[in-house]
């Protein structure tokens, strides 16, 4: 497939200009899909896991993310009340302080390039954390960021509502 060609999938739209990663480059697709598979296998929490990925998705404008993380995120038990107020986590007495040192550094791997990575936040995971939690923690923001990329640069289409 060239750049500039439409990528059309059975009942969706084309998408002008954007090529669809698991065709063009399946092993590399495969290949991100290994890592979040490993990530989820490392012993995180699975509620924890979905709100990391729903914060540094809702921070990226990935839509595509936040609906299937969301969907993820209630089948791990969280609530909708949780879910709607992660965008102003700081705010609410309804994160643990072991979720909110997660997601104070999902927020600054994710605006890396503005918030840098701060000694401060990298102590208070230390405090609720062990060095492999924080390393595959680390890791989940990596994949989580890189799936964000990939899904608004190349436009993936939102699956139709239920």
């Amino acid at each position: 497939m060239r750049t500039g060609e439409s990528v059309m999938r059975a009942g969706e739209p084309a998408m002008r200009g954007r090529v669809y990663l698991p065709k063009v480059a399946p092993d590399t697709y495969s290949a991100i899909r290994e890592l979040d598979a490993t990530v989820r296998r490392s012993g995180l929490e699975g509620s924890l896991i979905e709100l990391v990925k729903m914060r540094a998705s809702q921070i990226n404008g990935c839509a595509f993310c936040l609906d299937m993380h969301a969907k993820d995120a209630r089948g791990h038990g969280e609530t909708e009340q949780r879910l709607y107020l992660l965008n102003a986590w700081r705010e609410t007495p309804y994160y643990s302080e072991r979720e909110r040192a997660a997601l104070a550094w999902t927020e600054c791997l994710t605006r890396l390039p503005t918030d840098g990575a701060p000694e401060e936040l990298y102590r208070a995971l230390e405090e609720k954390f062990t060095p492999v939690e924080i390393a595959n923690l680390t890791a989940l923001i990596g994949v989580i960021n890189v799936w964000n990329r990939l899904a608004v640069g190349l436009n993936w289409p939102m699956p139709r509502a239920a």
